[in-house]
């Protein structure tokens, strides 16, 4: 699993819009590599009632998941919450749905923007087949 992906009884979810390192990527900060999919996916367990939400089905992605709007209790976006946090960045597609969260993340350097790394999206085009 990794920080854009949930793990359910029915099977894996894709948080929708979203792209969140993979598990077994590592960025910089302070000069130093990191493990931050594996900070990524910490991220995503630890949202306030991550164990409870609602989740909307809008697709299926190529890999046969449901691609999921979800929420916890209090209304929160996950998603939305995770690209504010700066763990996960937007899909290019999505960007506009998500660019106040990303400035302010980027902007107070949090999680990702804390040093630097390689777009998901880039980093597994150069290391998975």
């Amino acid at each position: 699993m990794d920080g854009d992906t949930l793990a359910t009884a029915g099977g894996r979810l894709r948080i929708h819009g979203i792209d969140a390192p993979e598990s077994d990527q590592t960025c910089r900060r302070g000069g130093q590599a990191y493990a931050c999919g594996e900070a990524a996916r910490r991220a995503l367990a630890a949202l306030p009632g991550n164990g409870r939400l609602t989740c909307e089905a809008l697709d299926t992605d190529r890999y046969g998941r449901r691609v999921v709007r979800c929420r916890n209790a209090g209304g929160l976006d996950i998603g939305r919450e995770l690209v504010r946090q700066g763990w996960a960045v937007a899909f290019a597609r999505y960007a506009e749905d998500y660019a106040a969260e990303a400035n302010e993340a980027r902007a107070a350097r949090r999680g990702l923007w804390d040093g630097s790394f390689e777009n998901p999206a880039d980093w597994r085009a150069r290391h998975r087949p």
